[in-house]
């Protein structure tokens, strides 16, 4: 089962706190993507693009735009728990 976000909070140190439906809350470092990933370094070059985050309709995905985005298993999987 794919797990749906319930909420999440974006951090000016490229991290996001995301919490889950069944309760579970992590934080991800979004900078390893932007390290690794060619469309996540525009998160850095596009003024005010990182706080755009949104969640798709399903909560199963955050999104910048049509090129950057997280789906939530990556996020629960990687995360670090809080």
């Amino acid at each position: 089962m794919i797990p749906r976000i319930k909420q999440f909070e974006i951090n000016d140190d490229w991290k996001l706190l995301v919490t889950f439906d069944d309760g579970f809350r992590v934080c991800y470092d979004v900078k390893d993507d932007i390290d690794t990933i060619d469309d996540f370094k525009n998160l850095t070059t596009e003024i005010g693009l990182w706080p755009m985050a949104q969640l798709d309709t399903s909560r199963t995905c955050i999104t910048w735009n049509e090129r950057i985005d997280l789906p939530s298993d990556t996020i629960y999987e990687y995360g670090v728990p809080i």
